[in-house]
């Protein structure tokens, strides 16, 4: 059953009495979580944390001999290449912008990458010689935004997506070799987007995805690479068929969808047959993922509660297997991630106490080997906090799951500072892998819980739909109910929680102390929202496609657009803000975080913002995220720790 509150009950404590329909799971009692006893725990120095590093993007070389990775070693999001079986990274590329979305020449001589200008969001394809030399511009579309490479098998020829600024729309079009583009497909509809899926029968055909921008709906199409003639393959209304694989003959599709459920599930459909082979039946998200270029095998990834497993699926028995990996978030690493002999295939792997490290998964040995552990030295899973799935019951009864990091060495004694992190989206989920800002709370006493509240995925189409035209007001209870399990544990003091979030996360945060000012003693937001008008003025078209699929057009509903804003319930905010924003932001405009700084600050308000030049929505570069690190760390320490 899906859930929307009015503005009269928003504003009404009196609970309602019919829960949103989740998958079922025992609820936790708060009683049975721990702080564990660890005497070597000491705070991990923030700098550590500040440059570990992030895996943007990976891929193999032609010959399979060498690996291409994306990650920012030096504070930038650079390109690097090793050697498959492990050797020094030696840097390919250097700028200050991002540069990631890598994919390798058919004939072996060069990479693709994109890469925006200071966070802008509107990438060029560019190029570099594998063996390293002069970088080319090959796209230069200021106005237009290319990315997700898919190289073809043969002619050379590179699908990607593209997007003009003036639209919303995202189409599938071709590259050839000196860069020149052809659009295959003329997306009319804003609020739908295309991305190429695999190459088939030889090169003459792409398995391509058209979905609405607020996930509600997806279609699969196949596309004749030389003429654009698009045949629709899986289509229905309000249901997601997402293809996310195929085999070279095109005769089998990975295919994730609802059909049927709600939730989503894994299948393999045969277009010719219109037959569907699917898994035994599971309540947690499940979605496909590639399928190996022999054609036998399908990657399965299953997300469990915030916790995932990658598996692989004999297709012609549809027989699973979970791959040897620890649990945590798991993932397959890059658009082709499978090395050329089929044997190795990329695959991607965090925990609480792991950071992200790079796995090449041998499929025949079925054992996972690092190719590249990005953390420092101090960041070890002896000295670094625990987590726990945990599960309480919000205001209406519904099951909101979370992750919970508990620092080491508390006493149960009701003294302790807390932060409670709501995730951005609001489709997201907070799951059960590392986090630098949960890591650096919790080694310094900060009981840290990411809440997983209604709106976020993994938990089913009710659930991700039940906070539409309802943004901060079903959805904020659950997060504050997040508090309440806290305290409920006897570690708390309900007067040292904090509240941080970035995107969504960052206008809840908002919207707690707004709505609820006696919640939460202090708060910080990385790029919130606070006036869901001026975001819709403001934004790119894609966003304000996915806007109106939240809360429709400000004409449509002023009323539903009230009671979403911040901007509403902002001047009985008591906590002390700290707002952080990148000055290229398109997602959350700058003025937004402007906004609340002129509005705070005239009613005399405990507030401090600060603007980062060149950068966009999240930060990209080592300096800015140390210091939005420090920051953030040292505005809690001197508001909610004790005296």
């Amino acid at each position: 059953m899906r859930l929307i509150l009015t503005a009269a009950l928003l504003a009404s404590a009196s609970p309602l009495a019919a829960q949103v329909a989740t998958p079922e799971r025992p609820i936790t009692d708060p009683k049975t979580v721990s702080s564990p006893a660890n005497p070597d725990a000491r705070p991990v120095p923030l700098d550590d944390i500040g440059v570990t590093r992030a895996l943007y993007d990976a891929v193999w070389s032609v010959d399979g001999k060498q690996v291409f990775i994306a990650t920012d070693l030096t504070g930038r999001v650079n390109i690097w290449r090793m050697d498959a079986n492990g050797s020094w990274p030696v840097q390919l590329t250097q700028s200050d912008d991002a540069q990631s979305g890598l994919a390798v020449s058919r004939d072996g001589k060069w990479l693709y990458f994109s890469q925006d200008v200071g966070g802008n969001e509107y990438p060029d394809i560019y190029r570099v010689p594998v063996g390293g030399g002069v970088v080319e511009n090959l796209t230069n579309t200021p106005d237009r935004r290319e990315d997700s490479m898919l190289v073809g098998p043969a002619s050379g020829l590179v699908a990607l997506s593209t997007k003009l600024k003036s639209e919303g729309q995202t189409n599938v079009a071709v590259m050839d070799a000196a860069g020149k583009i052809r659009a295959l497909t003329a997306e009319k509809d804003p609020a739908y987007n295309w991305i190429a899926v695999a190459w088939v029968d030889d090169g003459k055909a792409i398995i391509a995805n058209r979905s609405n921008v607020d996930g509600s709906d997806g279609e699969v199409w196949r596309i004749d690479v030389a003429n654009g003639a698009a045949t629709k393959l899986l289509a229905k209304p309000k249901t997601i068929y997402q293809a996310t694989g195929a085999s070279p003959d095109g005769a089998t599709l990975a295919v994730t969808t609802d059909e049927g459920t709600g939730q989503l599930h894994a299948g393999a459909y045969a277009p010719a047959t219109k037959k569907w082979r699917w898994l035994p039946a599971t309540p947690w998200e499940e979605s496909s993922d590639i399928i190996t270029p022999d054609g036998k095998t399908m990657i399965v990834r299953t997300n469990n509660d915030g916790r995932s497993t990658l598996s692989r699926v004999d297709l012609a028995t549809m027989t699973k297997s979970d791959l040897a990996l620890d649990p945590g978030r798991n993932s397959v690493a890059g658009i082709q991630p499978v090395s050329p002999d089929g044997r190795r295939m990329f695959v991607v792997r965090s925990g609480a106490d792991s950071p992200t490290t790079l796995f090449s998964y041998d499929l025949a040995a079925n054992a996972a080997t690092p190719v590249a552990p990005m953390a420092m030295a101090s960041l070890t899973p002896a000295l670094l906090p625990k987590s726990q799935i945990v599960t309480y019951k919000s205001f209406d009864g519904t099951p909101i799951s979370a992750v919970v990091t508990m620092p080491f060495n508390l006493k149960r004694d009701g003294s302790n500072p807390a932060i409670v992190m709501p995730h951005g989206g609001p489709t997201g989920q907070s799951q059960d892998g590392f986090s630098r800002y949960a890591t650096a709370f919790a080694t310094r006493g900060y009981i840290v819980i990411q809440p997983n509240f209604r709106g976020s995925t993994g938990y089913g189409k009710a659930f991700q739909e039940a906070n539409i035209k309802d943004l901060g007001g079903g959805d904020l209870k659950d997060t504050v109910a997040a508090k309440s399990f806290l305290v409920g544990s006897g570690y708390v003091d309900p007067k040292r929680v904090g509240i941080f979030g970035g995107s969504y996360g960052g206008f809840m945060t908002l919207m707690a102390i707004g709505r609820t000012p006696d919640e939460f003693a202090a708060a910080v937001q990385w790029f919130g929202i606070i006036n869901w008008r001026t975001m819709y003025r403001d934004q790119d078209e894609l966003l304000k496609a996915y806007q109106r699929a939240l809360l429709g057009t400000p004409e449509e509903n002023p009323d539903v657009y009230d009671a979403s804003s911040p901007l509403t319930y902002i001047k009985a905010a008591k906590a002390p803000l700290l707002s952080l924003q990148g000055e290229n932001d398109i997602r959350v405009p700058k003025g937004q975080a402007q906004e609340v700084e002129d509005i705070l600050k005239a009613k005399g308000n405990t507030v401090e913002t600060v603007f980062y030049p060149a950068e966009g929505h999240g930060f990209q570069k080592r300096e800015t995220q140390l210091d939005a690190l420090r920051r953030t760390i040292g505005w809690f320490d001197k508001y909610l720790k004790a005296k």
